[in-house]
């Protein structure tokens, strides 16, 4: 069954920590032994053998720069100061996918429906030496755009989704900086609309992503938040309510859920361990959303795996990303038949694309 994942900051990772997407998760562990960087983003998940391996056919695949006040540590060099600072961040991750796609035959920058049906037929007709691994491009926080008519830019480059906020951005409030859309932000939306992007609402402000909603009549999604109920948050924003799901659903999106401890139990820590979350939890958390909406067409993966944790923060027996089906197995457990779960793990993404994409 092939998988969908939602979320991954891969060429974030691969500029910020030299991470070899194009190998795999055991190769980049191995990397890494006795350096600062499973300390500071945890042990890898992702790489490409495990995509392979896990049937993980499609991702979305983020642009993400943060603020300058929010910078980690002197290793946290994707920052910005300004818009310009910020446009050229995004651009050099622009580029690394792009290189990606040129230098190893396994990966494709989906840009239309086509590329989407090229790449999911590649995993059903073709010997596994001919799979293709498909990057959908999201920006995650609209500050690289300069001006809202800049859009139109990206777009040509491949951006096929935005999500207006991380934190707070010159458009909108975002996690942990309540705020409205700026006027900029509306305009943002304009263009956004005006160019078939798809909307991802994740770490929006409550305020923002109520207007955006009103205003927005394109296709939106929530690229990875999980529900408010999973897990009690410093800023509960970062999570969505019932009633953002509801509107959400009524809007025919569809909601990727995070499995990541610290989002599944309230007051997880390293100190407990991964065995004190089971994969079980991400299936009960995903079976709340369908119970919520009164169909499972709204839910699907937002692994962010390797953004700002990993392996050791994952839901107990996942190891990688190659593991992701095993919701499958534990959605099955549940008493969801063949055909949701399929829904669950490609099927809502892969309909939210084919409505969002160009032809």
């Amino acid at each position: 069954m092939l998988i969908v994942d939602a979320h991954e900051d891969i060429a974030w990772n691969a500029l910020t920590f030299g991470r070899d997407y194009t190998t795999s998760a055991r190769q980049i562990r191995a990397a890494e032994a006795g350096s600062e960087t499973p300390t500071q983003n945890g042990m890898a998940c992702l790489g490409r053998a495990e995509w392979l391996s896990g049937r993980v056919g499609v991702i979305i695949a983020t642009l993400f720069v943060s603020p300058q006040r929010r910078r980690l540590g002197t290793w946290d060099q994707l920052c910005y100061r300004d818009a310009a600072e910020a446009h050229r961040l995004a651009h050099a991750q622009l580029d690394h996918y792009l290189r990606m796609e040129e230098e190893h035959p396994a990966f494709r920058v989906i840009r239309n429906r086509a590329d989407l049906d090229a790449v999911t037929g590649s995993w059903e007709a073709q010997p596994p030496t001919q799979r293709r691994i498909g990057l959908v491009l999201l920006m995650e926080g609209a500050d690289p755009i300069r001006a809202p008519n800049e859009v139109q830019h990206w777009h040509e480059r491949g951006v096929r989704l935005i999500g207006p906020a991380w934190a707070r951005t010159r458009y909108c409030g975002g996690t942990g900086d309540p705020g409205a859309l700026t006027r900029a932000g509306e305009a943002l939306l304009e263009h956004m609309a005006a160019h078939g992007i798809i909307l991802d609402v994740s770490h929006m402000s409550e305020r923002s992503f109520e207007q955006a909603l009103e205003r927005y009549d394109g296709v939106i999604i929530a690229s990875h938040a999980n529900p408010r109920c999973a897990a009690d948050l410093s800023t509960p924003e970062r999570a969505l309510s019932d009633d953002q799901i509801r509107k959400l659903a009524a809007r025919d999106g569809v909601i990727g859920v995070i499995p990541y401890n610290r989002f599944l139990k309230t007051g997880w820590r390293p100190a407990e361990g991964k065995q004190a979350v089971s994969v079980k939890r991400v299936a009960e958390i995903m079976d709340y959303i369908c119970q919520l909406t009164g169909s499972s067409r709204h839910v699907g993966i937002g692994s962010d795996f390797d953004g700002g944790f990993g392996a050791d923060a994952i839901p107990t027996p996942m190891d990688s990303v190659a593991d992701l089906h095993m919701i499958g197995a534990a959605l099955g457990q549940l008493g969801y038949g063949s055909g949701q779960v399929k829904q669950l793990l490609s099927g809502n993404w892969l309909a939210a694309l084919h409505r969002g994409l160009p032809e």
